[in-house]
């Protein structure tokens, strides 16, 4: 019996999902791609989970599409997520999604695999994490959001440099660029992500997804209108009203919190 292509893991309110097919750098085969996602729907639909970290089997986080199965099927739609077929409502390799996603890339990110790091809300390296985006090497078009994603993480110029020169971008120059948060030793990648979706699952659950949903609406609007809905949202939000109480206990612990930070 074959070991299961998509890891899923469970502490507290916080999972981790882990790509597993080592052997073929984590390819993103048919059957990954549909795991992957029935995955990410499962625990988006889980009440109990707050915060999920997305990596990959060593020695690869994701190598993109597997090109062996492509070219053995004649054709297959490079679009295609496994689960529905249909780009057009998920718009990436992963379903939409209101629990936030920390990726943490432990080797290559490549093409369709970048996308994939790209669909986290953010990213933390190992130092032996790298990046390339090798569709116009291949001859294909990125159709997972890169050239949405890409731009809004590194800038740009520096995105259209990626895309067009195919070359890789290693974890200090990624970390450098904008394009993750934090390098670190490739032991302790996985610890620290959960870490950091611990503090997430720490937080206000509702108010943590709905800060992301604002984000995500900002940037795809210009300066004016992101003002805009930002002042909308807050409004709204509180005049839902704050128990006192409760607003004051929250008030100490950030205060508690914030002493043992400095």
């Amino acid at each position: 019996m074959s070991d299961p292509v998509v890891l899923v893991e469970r502490s507290d309110a916080v999972a981790t999902v882990t790509l597993n097919r080592p052997g073929a750098r984590n390819a993103l085969s048919r059957e990954l791609r549909k795991e992957l996602w029935q995955a990410m729907s499962e625990l988006e639909a889980d009440v109990n989970v707050a915060a999920i970290v997305l990596t990959g089997a060593d020695p690869a986080f994701c190598a993109g599409l597997d090109l062996k199965e492509l070219a053995s099927t004649a054709g297959a739609a490079l679009g295609e997520t496994g689960a529905t077929g249909d780009t057009a409502s998920g718009r990436g390799p992963i379903p939409p999604m209101e629990t936030p996603v920390i990726g943490a890339i432990n080797g290559m990110a490549i093409t369709g695999g970048f996308e994939v790091a790209l669909a986290c809300d953010f990213l933390i390296a190992s130092e032996r994490a790298s990046f390339a985006d090798t569709h116009a090497r291949m001859g294909i078009m990125p159709g997972w959001g890169l050239t949405v994603l890409l731009p809004e993480a590194v800038g740009y110029r520096r995105a259209k440099e990626l895309s067009t020169t195919g070359n890789f971008l290693d974890a200090s120059t990624a970390l450098a660029w904008g394009l993750v948060n934090h390098v670190v030793p490739h032991d302790e990648l996985v610890p620290f992500a959960q870490q950091l979706a611990a503090d997430i699952a720490s937080n206000d659950q509702a108010g943590v997804r709905r800060m992301l949903q604002t984000y995500d609406e900002g940037v795809l609007v210009d300066g004016r209108e992101a003002w805009a809905i930002e002042g909308r949202v807050a409004g709204e939000w509180q005049a839902g009203g704050r128990d006192g109480a409760d607003l004051e206990a929250r008030r100490k612990a950030v205060t508690e919190r914030g002493r043992s930070q400095v």
